[in-house]
Parts: structure tokens; C-alpha cells; sequence
């Protein structure tokens, strides 16, 4: 059975973890439209009236804020904003979806506006935000940290050129996107409230994660402590688990992709390559190479055991510095993971050398189930410890 491809490689040195502060070479039109990079890098406002303390703001007036590329301040796409559409904290499901994604009418108070189902949805456009500092960009826009200037509430603010999207042809994907993650409902995952429009942009409201992307911390580490990586394992665990349920693949599970919040608390942020699959049953090839699974690199249909795998793969990395099949040549990568060639550092600990090999298994139905990764030796003793500061990361 013939799939497309569409991968996204990872360039590192597999002989020196110096490699992790080399960017990752994403390829494939869709990269980064719907994360924030670098989000939340910022400190959060602790309520001192230094401007610099406060991520939405950077100066007493918005103008010298650049939402574009071709250099027009903010203040005159102000002027322009025409025909922005009610804001809605749900999206229509298209007839694929079954309804087995959940849908609820409000968003359970997590954004102010629609604390009460009695209140009507606001009409958004970019002036209603207060814009600060940039969080990061992507191939398709960038993310700001903003404010809503009626209710306080702090959020990112993705803005993004519908010509760009039309022009790489992702309008389908992005629709898909958008659909997924506006419905999802776990602490683990970055909530998408809702999205307005003007005549030249698409703006996506997204949960503000105040520390940004977890690679960014892999990176000053290089490894990460026991305790802190079987927190992020269990969470992820569950995220997936709820994705699952919902019959939805994610299909690019890495560090990039996750963002930290409060409390070690993380945040599954990009749904570009995620699909919901009712039949469990795909044959496109898409992620990034290091994280693939043996079904893919060999053109097999896969199914949502791709994410158990990534998640052997992430765990791997956190605790070694580099994915376990990662080769400066793509084929040899390519053989290393079709083979499972895996080798565990003995530095690594006995109960988490266990875990690793158990969701990294060939065969997909082999891969230890999630709802079990809690239950797990390595998570059980480390949990204990997930609370004292001593371990954090940040």
C-alpha cells in the first residue's frame, strides 16, 4: 500500500550530546503552525508594576508591535481589522468526527467570558487584545502573550496569513487542527479556546504555558533527573490514553512539542499531524524521523500505537540526551529503527532501562499499554518525590 511522506529530520550528532543545542531541520509545509515556540519565556506577571514583568506588555502603546512580516506596525492592522467573527469556544465537528469527540458548550470557566452558558459569545478583533511580547514563530505566523483588555485574562495569540495557508495548501489540515484541539479537554493538553478572523488573518486564542517548550530545558540539562522525567512520562501517558479514547493519533510526539506550565505541569501544544481515526487505521508517514516507528519506516498501516513508541523515544531522550536510533544518516536511522536496534547507557536505571524497552517493542500490540505506566516500578518510586522542589527542572 502506497503512503505519503512527510518527515521532518532531526539533525544531530549522535557521538556528543553538544547535538542538543543544534536546532531541529524541520521539512514539510505544516511545521510549527500551531505551537508557540519559545512560549511563556517570559516571567509571568507577579503583580509588580515593572512593565518588564508583565509578557503582555513591552511598552505603554502597542505601535512599535509587528504582527506581520512585511514590517506594517500594529497600529495601523488595527485600523484594519474588519469582519471578525463571534469567538467560539467550540467548533463545529465535521460529519467525520462521529461524535466521539467531546463537545462542551462552555469552556468550565477557564476563560472568563464564558464562565456562564447564559452569556453570549463575544465578537473578537485584534483590538481587544492588549499584545505583548513575541513567544515564538512558526512557518505559517507568530505567537504573541496577550491580554484581554475587558477581562484580564492571559492567553497566547497565534496570528497567522490565510494566504500562506492557501499557498502551501494546509487549509484541510489546519481545519482538522483546529477541530481536534478546540475539543480537547485534559490538563495535559494546550486548550485552544477559540479563533477570530480578519480579511487577511487567521488568530487562534491558546492556553498560555508560562516556561515554554520542554526542548529548551533538554537542552541546558542534557539529561533529565529520574523524578522529574517519570512525572513528565506519567502525564504524557495520560494525555495520550485520553487522545486515544477519543480515537485521536497525534503522530509527532517530541520535546519541541510539549510545553511546560505551572507546577511541572505539561502541555501536549502542536496537533498538526494529529488525525482522528475512528478505524484506528492510517498509512500516511509523517513526524519527525527519530521518533518514527518501525510500522512507518517499513510503509505499514499504523494505528495510535505510533504515539506508544514516541513515547518510548521520549522517554529515552530525556533520560540520555539523544533519541536511541538517531545517525547522521537518515538510511541508517532508517535500519536502527526497523531492526529496534536499542542500546540503554548503563547509567540508566534498571526500572526505567525496563519501561524503555517495553514501549519500544516492534510489534505494536506488544508495546506496554498506558493506562499501566502508572503502575509501573520506575513511576511508583519516583513519585513520591514529584512535589519537592529539589527535582524540578525549572
Amino acid at each position: 500500500m502506497s503512503s505519503k511522506v512527510e518527515i521532518k529530520k532531526t539533525q544531530r550528532n549522535p557521538l556528543t550530546q553538544k547535538a542538543l543545542n543544534g536546532q531541529r531541520q524541520l521539512s514539510g509545509a505544516h511545521n510549527g503552525h500551531n505551537g508557540h515556540s519559545a512560549h511563556g519565556s517570559h516571567g509571568a506577571n507577579n503583580g509588580n508594576n515593572n512593565n518588564s514583568l508583565k509578557p503582555w506588555r513591552i511598552s505603554n502603546s502597542n505601535s512599535n508591535l509587528n504582527l506581520n512580516s512585511n514590517g506594517s506596525p500594529l497600529s495601523k492592522k488595527l485600523s484594519r481589522v474588519s469582519g471578525s467573527v463571534a469567538l467560539q469556544n467550540r467548533l463545529s465537528i465535521s460529519a467525520q468526527l462521529n461524535g466521539d469527540i467531546e463537545v462542551n458548550n462552555n469552556i468550565n470557566g477557564n476563560y472568563p467570558p464564558f464562565n456562564n452558558s447564559t452569556i453570549p459569545l463575544r465578537k473578537y478583533s485584534l483590538s481587544d487584545f492588549e499584545i505583548g511580547r513575541k513567544l515564538g514563530k512558526g512557518k505559517f505566523g507568530k505567537v504573541y502573550c496577550v491580554r484581554d483588555k475587558k477581562t484580564g485574562f492571559i492567553c497566547a495569540l497565534k496570528a497567522m496569513e490565510k494566504k500562506e495557508l492557501t499557498e502551501f495548501k494546509v487549509e484541510k489540515q489546519f481545519r482538522r487542527e483546529v477541530e481536534i484541539q478546540s475539543n480537547l479537554r485534559h490538563p495535559n493538553c494546550l486548550r485552544l479556546y477559540g479563533y477570530f478572523h480578519d480579511q487577511t488573518r487567521v488568530y487562534l486564542i491558546l492556553e498560555y504555558a508560562i516556561h515554554g517548550e520542554l526542548y529548551r530545558f533538554l537542552k541546558q540539562k542534557r539529561i533529565f533527573n529520574d523524578v522529574a522525567a517519570s512525572h513528565y512520562i506519567s502525564q504524557m501517558a495520560s494525555a495520550l490514553n485520553y487522545l486515544h479514547k477519543k480515537h485521536i493519533i497525534h503522530r509527532d510526539i517530541k520535546p519541541e512539542n510539549i510545553l511546560l506550565g505551572f507546577n511541572n505541569i505539561i502541555k501536549i501544544s502542536d496537533f498538526g499531524w494529529s488525525v482522528h481515526t475512528p478505524s484506528n487505521k492510517r498509512t500516511t508517514m509523517c513526524g519527525t524521523l527519530d521518533y518514527l516507528p518501525p510500522e512507518m519506516v517499513e510503509a505499514k498501516v499504523h494505528n495510535e500505537k505510533v504515539d506508544v513508541w514516541a513515547l518510548g523515544v521520549l522517554m529515552y531522550e530525556f533520560l540520555v540526551g539523544a533519541p536511541p536510533f538517531e545517525d547522521q544518516y537518515k538510511n541508517t536511522t532508517y535500519k536502527k529503527i526497523a531492526k529496534v536496534d536499542l542500546n540503554i547507557p548503563n547509567f540508566v536505571n534498571k526500572d526505567a532501562a525496563d519501561l524503555i524497552r517495553k514501549l519500544l517493542q516492534y510489534n505494536p500490540e506488544n508495546r506496554y499499554p498506558l493506562d499501566k505506566i502508572d503502575d509501573h516500578p520506575w513511576i511508583l518510586k519516583n513519585k513520591v518525590y514529584w512535589n519537592n522542589p529539589k527535582y524540578s527542572i525549572v
